[in-house]
């Protein structure tokens, strides 16, 4: 019987979690890896895409493609976190996507679905879907509340593979990235779906920003085309820059610790990382290291605890790409072990939680010293290039194929790992 959730438990609200890092601020509650098999508390079809769940209130929220009336196109689905049973779908938009996503698979020529993940509140569904409309949904119904479409309001502009980022809600405000000349960077009213305030004219790229506080001041960070650009979340007032290069597609958002910020992209670009400072409220990035065609985070963005990233360093390593501990300041590979390929990695209470490209799910330590597993499963079939999702001791993943909920606490016991 599945256990069933408290609508108050620690939700996982959108792309990278609560805290825009890939990080929950729970603890994993585990005793020693069990010899025999971690059974799904629920498994669902989620037919096509690589859209995360997330989860608030009682719900969970993701992105699949659906053929409707011959057409194929986007649809929201939520689903009960206690039994995983369909509350409601709402179709956003057509599903077309113009190039890649397959790595050599037959399901979808020409791309493998929806590539953006929901993010809710708990009341509202927010969605920026692959045409660059924005969605804001009752979270109960489905029912449309509001709708921005960036093309025709803020002339944004389609790019390759159509658009694969993410909504970032904070303190009111919804951040994207997608508008056109001198309004690219934007801020929405959560409630309202009015723009807050449009900046800019960086051309967009498929990476979700980040909330962060660098040096006491609330910002958000973009990685366009131009590179790393920072701004105020209230009035949009650009603080910084970085510049970093671009080539055919940046997929990875950026990292920040302290006032380091990191930034990587495929392609033959790399990785470099900045340091972030302000001087008579002036502030300045000065570039710590840079390694062209190196270190290179495909589309799935690492996390970071105590001055070390742990992520998915490759590109179209499909089944064999390694994960990677790498030290923030310096760029120096700490460790690495192949076979994930290009999955994803988030953190709970120091220990990683990574998916593999064929859905596997695998935990080890967060620790510069080494690789230390304590344990893998079989959790779903499929293509599976997505983030978990962690709420109150639930693992959420996704695939082309299936989503599934996996109880750690009640598969592993309760008892603290050392």
């Amino acid at each position: 019987m599945a256990s069933i959730l408290s609508a108050k438990a620690a939700d996982w609200t959108q792309y990278r979690g609560p805290n825009f890092d890939g990080s929950s601020s729970e603890k994993l509650k585990i005793s020693a890896w069990p010899n025999g098999e971690i059974n799904a508390v629920w498994k669902v079809p989620t037919r096509l895409g690589f859209s995360s769940f997330a989860i608030a209130n009682g719900r969970s929220f993701t992105i699949v493609m659906e053929k409707i009336d011959d057409v194929n196109r986007e649809v929201c689905l939520a689903l009960d976190v206690n039994t995983g049973k369909k509350l409601w779908s709402k179709v956003l938009n057509i599903a077309k996507y113009d190039g890649g996503g397959n790595s050599g698979a037959t399901e979808n020529k020409g791309g493998d679905g929806p590539r953006t993940t929901p993010a809710s509140d708990g009341e509202h569904v927010y969605i920026l879907d692959g045409r660059l409309t924005l969605h804001c949904l009752d979270a109960k119904t489905g029912n449309n509340l509001w709708i921005v479409n960036l093309v025709k309001k803020h002339e944004a502009k389609l790019i390759r593979w159509q658009n694969a980022a993410a909504p970032i809600i904070d303190n009111g405000l919804i951040f994207v990235c997608g508008g056109g000349e001198k309004q690219s960077l934007l801020a929405i009213n959560k409630q309202s779906g009015a723009t807050v305030w449009s900046e800019e004219s960086d051309q967009m790229t498929h990476t979700s920003p980040i909330v962060v506080d660098i040096l006491g001041e609330r910002q958000v960070v973009f990685f366009t085309q131009k590179g790393l650009v920072s701004c105020n979340i209230r009035n949009g007032k650009v603080l910084w820059r970085a510049t970093h290069p671009f080539k055919v597609s940046t997929a990875a958002s950026p990292i920040v610790e302290g006032n380091i910020v990191y930034c990587s992209a495929g392609y033959g670009v790399g990785a470099a990382a900045f340091r972030v400072s302000k001087k008579d409220g002036v502030y300045s990035t000065t570039q710590l290291w840079r390694k062209p065609n190196k270190l290179m985070n495909h589309w799935s963005t690492p996390v970071c605890v105590d001055g070390h990233l742990y992520g998915m360093f490759q590109f179209k390593e499909y089944g064999n790409g390694p994960l990677k501990c790498v030290e923030l300041a310096t760029g120096e590979i700490k460790w690495s072990k192949s076979g994930f390929g290009p999955g994803g990695v988030i953190l709970v209470d120091r220990k990683l939680i990574a998916t593999t490209d064929t859905g596997k799910v695998v935990i080890s330590k967060a620790t510069p010293e080494d690789y230390k597993e304590i344990g893998r499963f079989k959790a779903i079939e499929g293509k599976c290039w997505t983030h978990a999702a962690y709420s109150n001791g639930q693992i959420y993943v996704r695939s082309t194929k299936e989503g599934a909920r996996y109880d750690l606490k009640g598969s592993l016991g309760n008892s603290r790992l050392p």
